[in-house]
């Protein structure tokens, strides 16, 4: 955090400059805009940071040609804001304006365009249109295939994705060997404890998790969880993921204790991180309410199916596909 409010301080003052120098349209102003949004999005104060880069876009349509590659970068990362939020309805309306205008301006392999569609495709995905989903990440494996070297990172991140939507379609067998092309990649190209190493391990033990083989799902469940303890601080999101992953085992296991432990620490992760409306905020209460439940405590289980219930009403009504 101490680097982010030091970049905002520097970000401020060029801002303050330019605006004092410059007329209220220049181009320099949206970059500053953009610069200050891009702190905001990173801390997760989204209102702050769709505020900056709607302040940018509206300098960047005066300015610029409708075709113009730095209006599709401004779509997209206002659509970034909307999908970090979970409105996903929103963030599919920004992005595919920006993937409209680099359809148009670049040629059909360029790298930005296969960023276009996997954020397409990731959207599709968090919707549940998984057919959707498919389609748009395949589109952009292929163009990263013919534009990068096959040990890329890039790569790996591709065949992961593509993995993650089988896993969410139930072909645990595809969703395993897409997970299997994207770990090599990254065994060979990143060093032991790189978080992008914990994701691979994550997603392997999900997909072991719901086949039911929960000795081998805690096993790689727990080599994610040693990483990011190691690598990140001790409120980040993956972490979160990690102690719900490893709760939803012992949960399978009808351990409900220690289930109840590991989805608390989720939780309070999540309260510190997330917008309160935040879909992943309602699973989690779901979560917590669930192993009430389950060992009988019916007056705490209400409590926070309650909680996740209304925040379900609100933040999906509106983006979650039939």
């Amino acid at each position: 955090m101490s680097d982010y409010s030091k970049a905002l301080e520097f970000y401020e003052k060029s801002l303050k400059i330019r605006e004092q120098a410059l007329p209220s349209n220049h181009l320099s102003l949206a970059t500053s805009y953009i610069w200050i949004g891009q702190v905001y999005n990173n801390v997760g104060d989204y209102s702050k940071a769709l505020e900056f880069y709607k302040k940018a876009h509206k300098i960047f349509e005066k300015a610029l040609l409708p075709n113009h590659p730095s209006l599709a970068t401004s779509y997209n990362n206002i659509g970034q804001v909307y999908d970090n939020m979970g409105d996903y309805s929103k963030a599919l309306e920004f992005y595919e304006k920006s993937h409209q205008i680099f359809e148009n301006a670049l040629p059909p392999n360029h790298p930005d365009l296969a960023t276009s569609y996997n954020n397409i495709g990731r959207v599709y995905n968090n919707m549940g249109d998984y057919s959707k989903a498919l389609k748009f990440y395949e589109k952009s494996h292929q163009i990263k295939e013919k534009a990068l070297p096959p040990n890329h990172p890039s790569l790996a991140i591709s065949y992961n994705n593509i993995g993650l939507v089988y896993f969410n379609m139930g072909d645990y067998s595809k969703a395993l060997e897409f997970y299997e092309k994207s770990h090599k990649i990254k065994e060979k190209a990143l060093p032991p404890n790189h978080p992008d190493l914990a994701i691979s391990y994550n997603n392997t033990g999900q997909v072991y998790n719901n086949m039911g083989d929960y000795s081998k799902a805690l096993e790689f469940y727990e080599k994610s969880l040693k990483i990011r303890e190691q690598a990140l601080p001790p409120d980040h999101l993956s972490l979160a993921t990690s102690h719900t992953c490893i709760g939803q085992v012992y949960n399978n296991m009808g351990d409900y204790s220690i289930a109840l432990e590991f989805y608390e620490k989720s939780h309070k992760i999540y309260e510190k991180a997330l917008p309160p409306k935040h879909p992943d905020l309602a699973t989690s209460y779901n979560n917590v309410g669930g192993m009430y439940n389950n060992m009988g405590d019916y007056s705490k289980a209400l409590e926070f199916y309650e909680k996740s219930h209304k925040i379900y009403k609100k933040a999906l009504s509106s983006n979650h596909l039939e």
